[in-house]
């Protein structure tokens, strides 16, 4: 078994060994300084003993010798202080030589102290290396891990490209991952090279065995194992399987905070791992349990990012989205292979009721009851969605319409007959209304068969819910439909190139016959010269939301054309300009009216703004406002086709006008018909008494204008008076 890391980074090592060679060579020189100074200590020694002893010897013989006793005194005296001379010497050569023992001694104290100091610091500069060695080594480990769509989606390959790239650090054999699924143990093994079948086997074996067991699953738990040969390795002879050692590490699931499996590696060795091994080990495992747990989590989240894209939470059916999708490849299919289809459009009655009276969490769990209803009738193949509120839409297959009526029929039927309870045990029944349309004969394109099943959907409501509705009875709706969102466009086109301009209609003092003002009126100039009335778009504006922008565009140029015939020396005209029923609810169209009027010096005062009737009266609150700041800024109003409504009496009482416009279906009639006659007339006193200025629209003929004159109508307009025309006149 290789090693993972050295002891000592080798440069180091070299270093080392060289310094403790010096070390041996001091202590070396140290010993031979000692044992030659011993060996001279020891000569002198022995010389000054002879000395000492020839001296006394010759003391000794200076007493024999026929000397005078003076002579043989001063003899005897100068020997004598040679002796003492010796002996004074060899005392001081002997404490010299004990200094220099202690000094020998205490150098070979300092040089071990040294040496030792040396190995320590060599020592924790190799673990100060080998923990730098070890954080490079991680982060080139750490390098490698990029996390992106594609390898937590493929995270199983991705492990194989970190294996590789850990390998090099520490050959050991195989990496495994087991996971305690809900009711499985995942396992996934990953050997380094190419091992015997036999290997592989107890590999598998003994790995399932103990991760059943570390990670506390039923004995008998389903095994899902996946095995993998990381290429590019070269496996080892790993002899006997009871060799193999591992090393694991917890895998703790992200979201539960709980062991959620195991992560580990096996090598073969009869050898323990050296701390550094361990360290460098488990510091890389520990990086995979990152990689491994993070990608497996994400990949999970992306799996239900992707199931929730197309499915809905509350019912598991799947979505609007997802319809969508499969209804456009159906279209397809079937163009291709002269198939029919159908859709089935199911829409909840009173479901609201159920929600404000039982509760939401009681509304959620009728849905979900109806939604396993709907799976247990339909077919393979069918799909079934829910694809908003108490809405489900159901695609049939290769069905023709007698096919989907028998299954809207009998899906009518089950729901009705089902019993719901709430949270109090309160029983209740719900009904469902169904819209069938089928594929071709109903509608060939996405936008006329979803338009289509709507109207289907429509018409059972209509005739009182618990029923099926078809196009049969609503193909004009279709067409009307289709024409609504094309004149939108239109108009919508006109707009932004500025062809929708106002043509003004001459309104008339009854009396003297002269004009005293006009009404503007929206058109539109298609391209090829020819002009449509806006009056063909009325539904479009209502239904689309393009009165703000309609009611700016004619006021601004209205107004303008105003300015204009001011500068020209004329007289100054009324201008009468229609407004959309949104304005009614404070758009700010007043506001840019005043604006305009300032800017062109125009007095608030010729501009009357006018409301159908039916509009006026739908928002009472609102139009009181409205009133109140429309005549604050000084322009004028006039209620228009007075007496369409069922009670527009009640509104003269209620509201304060400027003008009443009398609806021209009672005008146009009233030389042949005695009731419009009185109407018109009633209406014409009840106004000259409330101090409101009538005027009578359609008037189509001299008879007509004869008979207004007579019954005191203020002013009239009509085509008998003057058609629409783009300039003031």
């Amino acid at each position: 078994m290789s090693s993972i890391v050295p002891l000592l980074p080798e440069g180091q090592e070299a270093m080392r060994q060289r310094v403790l060679e010096n070390f041996a060579a001091l202590f070396e020189n140290q010993t031979r300084n000692r044992r030659f100074a011993s060996s001279v200590t020891e000569m002198t020694q022995s010389t000054h003993i002879e000395l000492l002893e020839g001296l006394r010897t010759a003391i000794d013989q200076i007493g024999k010798l026929n000397l005078d006793a003076e002579e043989r005194a001063a003899i005897t005296s100068g020997l004598a202080r040679s002796v003492a001379r010796c002996e004074r010497l060899d005392r001081t050569l002997n404490l010299l030589l004990d200094e220099r023992r202690r000094k020998w001694q205490q150098n070979a104290l300092d040089l071990q102290q040294a040496m030792l100091e040396f190995d320590r610091t060599s020592r924790s500069l190799a673990g100060t290396l080998l923990e730098k060695d070890l954080l490079e080594r991680q982060s080139q480990v750490l390098e490698t891990i990029v996390l992106s769509h594609e390898k937590v989606t493929q995270w199983k390959a991705f492990v194989q490209e970190v294996l590789l790239g850990f390998h090099d650090y520490f050959p050991f054999d195989l990496f495994f991952i087991a996971f305690a699924e809900e009711n499985a143990l995942s396992l996934y093994i990953y050997y380094m090279g190419t091992f015997p079948q036999e290997v592989k086997d107890a590999a598998r074996n003994n790995l399932s065995r103990d991760m059943v067991s570390h990670l506390k699953l039923p004995p008998d738990v389903a095994l899902d194992i996946e095995e993998f040969q990381v290429p590019g390795r070269k496996g080892r002879d790993v002899g006997s399987i009871d060799n193999i050692r591992m090393i694991t590490v917890p895998v703790q699931d992200i979201e539960a905070s709980n062991l959620a499996g195991l992560l580990g590696i096996a090598y073969a060795s009869m050898d323990e791992l050296t701390p550094q091994e361990s360290s460098v080990i488990h510091s890389i495992l520990a990086v995979m349990v990152m990689v491994v747990g993070s990608s497996k989590a994400l990949n999970r989240t992306l799996s239900e990012l992707e199931y929730y894209s197309t499915h809905d939470p509350l019912t598991g059916l799947h979505n609007r989205r997802y319809f969508n999708e499969i209804l456009g490849y159906e279209v397809g299919r079937s163009e291709r292979h002269k198939h029919q289809f159908s859709i089935l459009m199911l829409d909840l009655d009173d479901f609201k009721d159920v929600n404000d009276t039982y509760g939401h969490p009681c509304g959620d769990r009728v849905l979900q009851q109806v939604a396993e209803r709907m799976r247990s009738i339909m077919r393979n193949g069918d799909l079934a969605t829910r694809i908003g509120g108490d809405e489900f839409a159901i695609i049939l297959v290769e069905t023709g319409a007698d096919g989907a009526m028998i299954v809207a029929e009998k899906l009518r039927t089950e729901l009705r007959q089902m019993t719901f309870e709430s949270e109090e045990g309160r029983r209740f029944h719900v009904t469902t209304s169904i819209g069938v349309v089928t594929y071709p004969n109903d509608a060939r394109s996405l936008s006329d068969l979803m338009a289509g099943v709507d109207l289907g959907l429509y018409r059972a409501k209509e005739l009182g819910k618990d029923g099926i509705g078809t196009l049969e009875s609503v193909e004009d709706r279709i067409q009307a439909s289709r024409l609504t969102r094309d004149y939108a466009e239109k108009l919508r086109l006109s707009l932004r190139e500025g062809r929708v301009v106002p043509f003004y209609q001459r309104i008339i003092d009854v009396r003297t016959g002269e004009p005293i003002a006009c009404e503007t009126l929206a058109r539109i100039i298609e391209p090829d010269g020819r002009t449509l009335s806006a009056g063909m778009f009325i539904e479009t504006i209502e239904k689309y939301g393009l009165g703000r922008d309609l009611d700016r565009t004619i006021i601004e140029q209205a107004l303008r054309a105003a300015r204009a015939r001011l500068d020209s020396g004329q007289a100054p005209f009324r201008l009468f300009i229609n407004l959309s029923a949104q304005e009614i609810q404070g758009r700010g169209i007043l506001g840019y009216a005043e604006q305009l009027c300032t800017e062109l010096s125009i007095p608030p005062s010729v501009i009357v703004f006018e409301i159908l009737e039916r509009d006026a009266i739908g928002d009472m609150t609102h139009m009181r406002k409205f009133l109140s700041d429309l005549r604050k800024k000084g322009f004028l109003f006039a209620l228009d086709d007075f007496g369409s409504g069922y009670n527009s009496f009640h509104y003269l009482r209620e509201l304060s006008f400027d003008y009443v416009k009398i609806d021209g279906a009672f005008v146009k009639n009233i030389v042949r018909s005695k009731v419009d006659t009185i109407l018109v007339r009633n209406l014409t006193r009840l106004c000259q008494e409330l101090g409101i200025l009538t005027i009578a629209e359609f008037v189509e003929s001299e008879e007509i204008l004869t008979s207004l004159r007579e019954m005191g109508v203020d002013y009239a307009q009509g085509f008998h008076l003057g058609v629409p025309a783009p300039r003031i006149h």
